[in-house]
């Protein structure tokens, strides 16, 4: 009876072994090895990728690139923000000396001896507001084309309809609420709104400051100025202070703050499989494999590091050629090719898988296969 389950445990084994032997090539991994990706590229390369060495007659055309311009400074152009515009409302004095239009008699009450008044008087018009049609309606004077105008202009405009009305009549006209020279604010900040422009130029970056500035990581964000019906944006990391993207603000421009981070991925045979956010204005390719722990030791060929990218042609903003740039760290000056390399928004990093697990993989999975059949054979001797 023990002979007979000895032999029928063999002929198990014997089958098993058989059978994990030929299944060497499906054994579970991370990723294809180095030699796996090379047979590809000659054999079954169905997107036309090209791979390419990081060595130092590369690392030059990978270093960190300026951030790109953007749009934002096609839209600047010089523009005015003291005029008066539709919605706006205006408040208009008239002062007049002598025979008066607005208050009545020039003379003092019989009281005081009606001697003539040479005092000027003042006359509050109340409130006008600028119509569609960017005018105003004044008594005396009718419909004055007040769009466009300063509010010095308008002033001389109703000096010039009071003539011959009124003795040496002067106006005063101010800006009570403004609906023209104003700008909008939305998105992620922290006071979105319609904010007034003030004199002194006021540029994209003071906007946000009156907005309260954003919610998230400034390298996060993306902003989008519309003017004239046209939209630009660009990283708001991008807009320096004194560069041509902080453009200089024009009445109606609209502004929009919203979170789009930059993103990297991490496969293979590493110790974490990730998403990882730049959180940086640049990203070197040595810091991508740092925060995710590198290579892992157990697993990783440290000599087939991969970085998967769409290199796009010169003057390109996107797409491209995919190419796989190969990064072999088993090099000492590799480790500083990396540190030169700039990550690019959805770049892939992928650590191949070292050929030499395979036989480690094989033996755990053999082992884990024969513990019950050598158990039996322990309790049949």
């Amino acid at each position: 009876m023990r002979k007979g389950l000895v032999g029928s445990s063999r002929l198990i084994m014997a089958a098993l072994v058989g059978s994990a032997l030929a299944g060497c090539s499906t054994l579970p991994s991370a990723g294809p090895t180095a030699a796996q990706i090379n047979r590809a590229l000659r054999h079954d390369n169905q997107t036309g990728f090209t791979i390419v060495d990081i060595d130092a007659a590369a690392a030059p055309s990978l270093a960190f690139t300026p951030p790109p311009m953007g749009g934002l400074a096609k839209l600047d152009r010089v523009g005015r923000i003291d005029t008066v515009g539709p919605g706006d409302l205006l408040e208009i004095s008239i002062f007049e000396v002598g025979v008066t239009l607005f208050t009545g008699a020039s003379t003092d009450s019989p009281a005081q001896g009606g001697a003539f008044n040479p005092s000027a008087r003042g006359t509050q018009l109340g409130t006008v507001k600028v119509d569609s049609a960017g005018d105003i309606q004044l008594p005396y004077i009718g419909r004055l084309a007040a769009a466009g105008k300063t509010t010095s202009e308008i002033e001389r405009m109703i000096e010039r309809g009071l003539r011959g009305l009124s003795q040496r009549p002067q106006a005063l006209v101010s800006v009570k609420d403004n609906a023209h020279n104003v700008f909008y604010v939305s998105g992620d900040v922290r006071q979105p709104g319609r904010y007034t422009l003030g004199l002194p130029r006021e540029r994209l970056l003071d906007s946000l400051a009156r907005a309260g500035g954003t919610v998230n990581q400034p390298d996060d964000m993306v902003v989008r100025v519309t003017r004239g019906g046209v939209s630009e944006e660009s990283r708001l990391s991008a807009v320096d202070a004194s560069g041509a993207q902080n453009i200089a603000l024009l009445p109606g421009d609209r502004i929009e703050l919203f979170n789009r981070p930059r993103t990297y991925l991490v496969f293979g045979a590493s110790d974490k499989v990730s998403q990882v956010n730049f959180g940086a204005n640049n990203v070197s390719l040595a810091e991508a494999l740092a925060r995710t722990g590198g290579p892992s030791e157990r697993l990783a060929d440290p000599a087939a590091v991969y970085l998967f990218r769409y290199a796009a042609a010169s003057g390109e903003a996107s797409g491209g050629q995919p190419v796989i740039y190969r990064l072999n760290m088993m090099r000492p000056d590799s480790y500083f090719l990396a540190q030169r390399i700039g990550m690019h928004d959805k770049d892939v990093i992928y650590i191949a898988t070292a050929r030499a697990n395979a036989p480690g993989k094989l033996a755990q999975i053999l082992g884990q296969l024969f513990s019950p059949i050598l158990a039996v054979r322990a309790v049949t001797r």
